[in-house]
Protein backbone atom coordinates (compact mmCIF):
# COMPACT_ATOMS: atom_id res chain seq x y z
CA UNK A 1 0.00 0.00 0.00
CA UNK A 2 1.58 3.26 -1.21
CA UNK A 3 0.57 5.84 1.42
CA UNK A 4 2.77 8.51 -0.20
CA UNK A 5 0.13 9.11 -2.88
CA UNK A 6 -2.75 9.62 -0.43
CA UNK A 7 -4.25 13.07 0.01
CA UNK A 8 -4.38 14.62 3.49
CA UNK A 9 -8.20 14.28 3.60
CA UNK A 10 -8.05 10.60 2.67
CA UNK A 11 -5.31 9.98 5.24
CA UNK A 12 -7.31 11.65 8.03
CA UNK A 13 -10.40 9.69 7.02
CA UNK A 14 -8.51 6.39 7.26
CA UNK A 15 -7.03 7.47 10.62
CA UNK A 16 -10.52 8.31 11.91
CA UNK A 17 -11.91 4.95 10.81
CA UNK A 18 -8.97 3.12 12.35
CA UNK A 19 -9.27 5.05 15.62
CA UNK A 20 -13.03 4.36 15.76
CA UNK A 21 -12.56 0.64 15.23
CA UNK A 22 -9.81 0.56 17.86
CA UNK A 23 -12.02 2.34 20.41
CA UNK A 24 -14.91 0.00 19.63
CA UNK A 25 -12.77 -3.08 20.16
CA UNK A 26 -11.33 -1.71 23.43
CA UNK A 27 -14.81 -0.82 24.79
CA UNK A 28 -16.17 -4.23 23.84
CA UNK A 29 -13.25 -5.90 25.64
CA UNK A 30 -13.88 -3.73 28.71
CA UNK A 31 -17.54 -4.67 28.71
CA UNK A 32 -16.68 -8.34 28.38
CA UNK A 33 -14.33 -8.11 31.36
CA UNK A 34 -16.43 -5.91 33.66
CA UNK A 35 -20.02 -6.47 32.50
CA UNK A 36 -20.55 -2.87 33.60
CA UNK A 37 -22.32 -0.47 31.19
CA UNK A 38 -21.07 2.60 33.10
CA UNK A 39 -17.48 1.72 32.30
CA UNK A 40 -18.38 1.53 28.62
CA UNK A 41 -20.27 4.82 28.87
CA UNK A 42 -17.31 6.49 30.59
CA UNK A 43 -15.02 5.17 27.86
CA UNK A 44 -17.31 6.64 25.21
CA UNK A 45 -17.30 10.01 26.96
CA UNK A 46 -13.52 10.03 27.23
CA UNK A 47 -13.23 8.98 23.61
CA UNK A 48 -15.56 11.81 22.57
CA UNK A 49 -13.50 14.30 24.54
CA UNK A 50 -10.30 13.08 22.92
CA UNK A 51 -11.90 13.28 19.50
CA UNK A 52 -13.12 16.82 20.24
CA UNK A 53 -9.62 17.96 21.25
CA UNK A 54 -8.24 16.20 18.18
CA UNK A 55 -10.65 18.16 15.98
CA UNK A 56 -9.59 21.41 17.69
CA UNK A 57 -5.96 20.55 17.02
CA UNK A 58 -6.65 19.66 13.39
CA UNK A 59 -8.60 22.88 12.83
CA UNK A 60 -5.80 24.94 14.42
CA UNK A 61 -3.14 23.10 12.43
CA UNK A 62 -5.14 23.54 9.22
CA UNK A 63 -5.46 27.26 9.90
CA UNK A 64 -1.72 27.64 10.50
CA UNK A 65 -1.00 25.59 7.39
CA UNK A 66 -3.29 27.80 5.32
CA UNK A 67 -1.58 30.93 6.70
CA UNK A 68 1.84 29.50 5.92
CA UNK A 69 0.72 28.47 2.44
CA UNK A 70 -0.65 31.95 1.75
CA UNK A 71 2.57 33.53 3.04
CA UNK A 72 4.65 31.14 0.96
CA UNK A 73 2.63 31.96 -2.17
CA UNK A 74 3.03 35.70 -1.52
CA UNK A 75 6.77 35.22 -1.04
CA UNK A 76 7.09 33.23 -4.26
CA UNK A 77 5.00 35.83 -6.10
CA UNK A 78 7.30 38.55 -4.74
CA UNK A 79 10.36 36.59 -5.83
CA UNK A 80 8.97 36.20 -9.36
CA UNK A 81 8.00 39.86 -9.61
CA UNK A 82 11.32 41.12 -8.22
CA UNK A 83 9.96 42.62 -5.00
CA UNK A 84 12.73 44.54 -3.18
CA UNK A 85 12.10 42.87 0.20
CA UNK A 86 10.27 40.03 1.90
CA UNK A 87 8.36 40.02 5.21
CA UNK A 88 9.57 37.33 7.61
CA UNK A 89 8.57 36.94 11.27
CA UNK A 90 11.95 36.35 12.94
CA UNK A 91 10.37 36.19 16.42
CA UNK A 92 8.39 33.04 15.72
CA UNK A 93 10.54 30.04 16.74
CA UNK A 94 8.62 27.56 14.63
CA UNK A 95 9.38 25.20 11.81
CA UNK A 96 7.45 27.45 9.42
CA UNK A 97 9.48 30.49 10.50
CA UNK A 98 12.73 28.60 9.87
CA UNK A 99 11.51 27.65 6.43
CA UNK A 100 10.59 31.28 5.75
CA UNK A 101 14.00 32.45 6.93
CA UNK A 102 15.81 30.08 4.57
CA UNK A 103 13.46 31.06 1.78
CA UNK A 104 14.39 34.71 2.34
CA UNK A 105 18.10 33.83 2.16
CA UNK A 106 17.44 32.05 -1.13
CA UNK A 107 15.56 35.11 -2.35
CA UNK A 108 18.47 37.44 -1.55
CA UNK A 109 20.87 35.15 -3.40
CA UNK A 110 18.53 35.20 -6.39
CA UNK A 111 18.30 38.99 -6.18
CA UNK A 112 22.08 39.33 -6.15
CA UNK A 113 22.35 37.05 -9.17
CA UNK A 114 19.62 39.00 -10.93
CA UNK A 115 21.34 42.32 -10.22
CA UNK A 116 24.63 40.90 -11.44
CA UNK A 117 23.01 39.74 -14.67
CA UNK A 118 21.38 43.15 -15.12
CA UNK A 119 24.71 44.93 -14.62
CA UNK A 120 26.45 42.63 -17.09
CA UNK A 121 23.60 43.17 -19.55
CA UNK A 122 23.90 46.95 -19.16
CA UNK A 123 27.67 46.74 -19.69
CA UNK A 124 27.15 44.66 -22.82
CA UNK A 125 24.57 47.10 -24.19
CA UNK A 126 26.90 50.02 -23.46
CA UNK A 127 29.78 48.20 -25.14
CA UNK A 128 27.72 47.43 -28.26
CA UNK A 129 26.52 51.03 -28.40
CA UNK A 130 30.07 52.35 -28.08
CA UNK A 131 31.36 50.02 -30.80
CA UNK A 132 28.53 51.05 -33.12
CA UNK A 133 29.19 54.74 -32.52
CA UNK A 134 32.97 54.53 -32.91
CA UNK A 135 32.95 52.37 -36.06
CA UNK A 136 30.32 54.46 -37.83
CA UNK A 137 32.68 57.19 -39.06
CA UNK A 138 35.53 55.02 -40.46
CA UNK A 139 33.06 52.65 -42.12
CA UNK A 140 31.24 55.59 -43.74
CA UNK A 141 34.58 56.98 -44.96
CA UNK A 142 35.57 53.60 -46.41
CA UNK A 143 32.24 53.31 -48.24
CA UNK A 144 32.64 56.78 -49.68
CA UNK A 145 36.18 56.07 -50.91
CA UNK A 146 35.12 52.73 -52.35
CA UNK A 147 32.13 54.24 -54.20
CA UNK A 148 34.31 57.01 -55.61
CA UNK A 149 36.91 54.58 -56.94
CA UNK A 150 34.24 52.31 -58.47
CA UNK A 151 31.95 54.89 -60.05
CA UNK A 152 34.23 57.74 -61.11
CA UNK A 153 37.26 58.11 -63.30
CA UNK A 154 40.00 58.99 -60.83
CA UNK A 155 43.57 59.86 -61.90
CA UNK A 156 46.24 57.43 -60.77
CA UNK A 157 47.78 59.93 -58.37
CA UNK A 158 44.39 60.57 -56.78
CA UNK A 159 43.74 56.84 -56.54
CA UNK A 160 46.91 56.48 -54.49
CA UNK A 161 45.71 59.22 -52.11
CA UNK A 162 42.33 57.49 -51.77
CA UNK A 163 43.99 54.14 -51.06
CA UNK A 164 46.23 55.72 -48.43
CA UNK A 165 43.17 57.29 -46.82
CA UNK A 166 41.40 53.92 -46.90
CA UNK A 167 44.44 52.29 -45.29
CA UNK A 168 44.38 54.90 -42.54
CA UNK A 169 40.70 54.19 -41.86
CA UNK A 170 41.37 50.43 -41.82
CA UNK A 171 44.19 50.93 -39.32
CA UNK A 172 41.84 52.96 -37.14
CA UNK A 173 39.20 50.22 -37.31
CA UNK A 174 41.80 47.56 -36.48
CA UNK A 175 43.09 49.55 -33.50
CA UNK A 176 39.54 50.21 -32.30
CA UNK A 177 38.52 46.55 -32.51
CA UNK A 178 41.69 45.37 -30.74
CA UNK A 179 41.15 47.91 -27.97
CA UNK A 180 37.49 46.94 -27.59
CA UNK A 181 38.37 43.24 -27.48
CA UNK A 182 40.85 43.86 -24.68
CA UNK A 183 38.35 46.00 -22.78
CA UNK A 184 35.45 43.57 -23.16
CA UNK A 185 37.60 40.63 -22.05
CA UNK A 186 38.62 42.45 -18.91
CA UNK A 187 35.10 43.71 -18.10
CA UNK A 188 33.40 40.34 -18.62
CA UNK A 189 36.05 38.37 -16.77
CA UNK A 190 37.01 36.28 -19.80
CA UNK A 191 40.65 37.00 -18.99
CA UNK A 192 41.78 36.74 -15.37
CA UNK A 193 44.90 38.62 -14.38
CA UNK A 194 47.75 36.34 -13.34
CA UNK A 195 49.66 38.26 -10.69
CA UNK A 196 53.08 37.19 -9.49
CA UNK A 197 56.18 38.81 -8.05
CA UNK A 198 58.31 40.20 -10.88
CA UNK A 199 60.71 43.12 -11.47
CA UNK A 200 58.85 46.24 -12.57
CA UNK A 201 61.80 47.21 -14.79
CA UNK A 202 61.07 44.32 -17.19
CA UNK A 203 57.40 45.31 -17.43
CA UNK A 204 58.30 48.95 -18.04
CA UNK A 205 60.80 47.96 -20.74
CA UNK A 206 58.12 45.95 -22.54
CA UNK A 207 55.79 48.98 -22.45
CA UNK A 208 58.46 51.39 -23.72
CA UNK A 209 59.30 49.20 -26.72
CA UNK A 210 55.94 50.15 -28.21
CA UNK A 211 56.60 53.90 -28.18
CA UNK A 212 60.26 54.12 -29.18
CA UNK A 213 59.39 54.66 -32.85
CA UNK A 214 57.07 57.58 -31.98
CA UNK A 215 59.71 59.09 -29.70
CA UNK A 216 62.29 58.87 -32.49
CA UNK A 217 59.90 60.32 -35.06
CA UNK A 218 59.05 63.35 -32.94
CA UNK A 219 62.63 63.69 -31.63
CA UNK A 220 61.54 63.60 -28.01
CA UNK A 221 63.90 63.31 -25.08
CA UNK A 222 63.22 60.30 -22.85
CA UNK A 223 64.51 60.12 -19.25
CA UNK A 224 64.04 56.90 -17.28
CA UNK A 225 64.81 56.35 -13.59
CA UNK A 226 63.90 52.78 -12.64
CA UNK A 227 65.95 50.77 -10.11
CA UNK A 228 66.32 47.21 -11.33
CA UNK A 229 65.81 45.65 -7.89
CA UNK A 230 62.23 46.90 -7.39
CA UNK A 231 59.76 44.02 -7.65
CA UNK A 232 55.99 44.00 -7.20
CA UNK A 233 53.16 41.46 -7.43
CA UNK A 234 51.47 42.18 -10.77
CA UNK A 235 50.43 40.78 -14.13
CA UNK A 236 53.38 41.85 -16.25
CA UNK A 237 51.60 41.53 -19.61
CA UNK A 238 48.52 43.58 -18.75
CA UNK A 239 50.45 46.06 -16.62
CA UNK A 240 52.73 46.65 -19.61
CA UNK A 241 49.58 47.33 -21.64
CA UNK A 242 48.45 49.94 -19.09
CA UNK A 243 51.88 51.62 -18.99
CA UNK A 244 52.06 51.58 -22.78
CA UNK A 245 48.78 53.51 -22.97
CA UNK A 246 50.15 56.16 -20.60
CA UNK A 247 53.41 56.42 -22.55
CA UNK A 248 51.56 56.49 -25.86
CA UNK A 249 49.45 59.41 -24.66
CA UNK A 250 52.58 61.23 -23.51
CA UNK A 251 54.13 60.79 -26.96
CA UNK A 252 50.94 61.91 -28.75
CA UNK A 253 50.38 65.07 -26.74
CA UNK A 254 54.00 66.20 -26.36
CA UNK A 255 55.16 68.50 -29.19
CA UNK A 256 58.29 67.69 -31.20
CA UNK A 257 61.47 68.34 -29.23
CA UNK A 258 59.70 67.91 -25.88
CA UNK A 259 60.60 65.60 -23.02
CA UNK A 260 59.11 62.56 -21.26
CA UNK A 261 60.20 61.52 -17.77
CA UNK A 262 59.55 58.01 -16.39
CA UNK A 263 60.34 57.37 -12.72
CA UNK A 264 59.77 54.38 -10.46
CA UNK A 265 59.79 54.70 -6.66
CA UNK A 266 59.26 52.07 -3.97
CA UNK A 267 57.04 53.22 -1.14
CA UNK A 268 56.07 51.37 2.04
CA UNK A 269 52.95 49.72 0.59
CA UNK A 270 52.98 50.72 -3.09
CA UNK A 271 55.30 51.02 -6.04
CA UNK A 272 54.79 54.35 -7.81
CA UNK A 273 55.35 54.57 -11.57
CA UNK A 274 55.13 58.11 -12.95
CA UNK A 275 54.96 59.21 -16.58
CA UNK A 276 55.47 62.98 -16.97
CA UNK A 277 55.47 64.98 -20.20
CA UNK A 278 55.91 68.54 -21.37
CA UNK A 279 52.75 68.55 -23.47
CA UNK A 280 49.73 70.83 -23.55
CA UNK A 281 48.37 69.70 -20.19
CA UNK A 282 44.83 68.86 -19.07
CA UNK A 283 42.31 71.33 -17.62
CA UNK A 284 41.27 70.56 -14.05
CA UNK A 285 37.62 70.21 -15.06
CA UNK A 286 38.46 67.42 -17.51
CA UNK A 287 40.81 65.40 -15.31
CA UNK A 288 38.04 63.17 -13.96
CA UNK A 289 36.41 62.66 -17.36
CA UNK A 290 39.54 61.57 -19.25
CA UNK A 291 39.28 58.07 -17.75
CA UNK A 292 35.82 57.53 -19.24
CA UNK A 293 35.55 55.21 -22.21
CA UNK A 294 35.83 57.07 -25.55
CA UNK A 295 36.12 60.48 -23.89
CA UNK A 296 38.21 63.03 -25.79
CA UNK A 297 38.54 66.76 -25.28
CA UNK A 298 37.42 69.03 -28.08
CA UNK A 299 40.88 70.61 -28.23
CA UNK A 300 42.65 67.32 -29.12
CA UNK A 301 40.42 66.04 -31.93
CA UNK A 302 43.20 66.88 -34.40
CA UNK A 303 45.37 64.16 -32.80
CA UNK A 304 44.83 60.47 -33.64
CA UNK A 305 43.10 58.50 -30.91
CA UNK A 306 39.77 57.05 -29.83
CA UNK A 307 39.80 57.84 -26.11
CA UNK A 308 40.07 54.32 -24.71
CA UNK A 309 43.71 54.11 -23.59
CA UNK A 310 43.29 55.78 -20.20
CA UNK A 311 40.07 53.88 -19.54
CA UNK A 312 41.78 50.57 -20.26
CA UNK A 313 44.82 51.55 -18.15
CA UNK A 314 42.65 52.42 -15.15
CA UNK A 315 40.69 49.14 -15.46
CA UNK A 316 43.90 47.09 -15.52
CA UNK A 317 45.45 48.89 -12.55
CA UNK A 318 42.22 48.83 -10.50
CA UNK A 319 41.78 45.10 -11.02
CA UNK A 320 45.19 44.62 -9.42
CA UNK A 321 44.25 46.62 -6.32
CA UNK A 322 46.00 49.81 -7.43
CA UNK A 323 44.96 53.23 -8.68
CA UNK A 324 46.00 56.00 -11.09
CA UNK A 325 46.46 59.67 -10.18
CA UNK A 326 46.86 62.60 -12.58
CA UNK A 327 48.35 66.03 -11.86
CA UNK A 328 48.26 68.60 -14.63
CA UNK A 329 47.46 72.13 -15.69
CA UNK A 330 47.15 73.63 -19.18
CA UNK A 331 50.50 74.53 -20.73
CA UNK A 332 52.60 72.68 -18.13
CA UNK A 333 52.27 69.07 -19.21
CA UNK A 334 50.80 66.18 -17.22
CA UNK A 335 52.00 63.58 -14.73
CA UNK A 336 50.21 60.23 -14.60
CA UNK A 337 51.16 58.11 -11.58
CA UNK A 338 50.35 54.41 -11.24
CA UNK A 339 50.30 52.97 -7.72
CA UNK A 340 50.57 49.16 -7.50
CA UNK A 341 50.42 47.36 -4.13
CA UNK A 342 53.69 45.61 -3.37
CA UNK A 343 51.98 42.40 -2.21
Amino acid sequence: MNMGKWSVRRFLKRIGIGAGLTVGIVLWMLYCLTKDGYVVLGGLVLTGIFFAWGMVFLIYFQQKLVEFTDSLCQTLDGMMSGSPSLQVDYEAETLLARISYRLERLYHVMQENRNKVEKEKAKLQSLVSDISHQTKTPIANLKMLNDTLLNRAVPEEKQREFLQAAGSQLNKLDFLIQAMVKTSRLETGVIALEKKMAPIADTLAAAMNGVLAGIEQKQLLLFVDCPEDIAVVHDSRWTAEALFNLLDNAVKYTPSGGSIYVTVQEWEMYVKISVADTGRGIPEGAQAAIFKRFYREESVHDIDGIGIGLYLAREIVTMQGGYIKVVSEPGNGAVFSVFLPIE
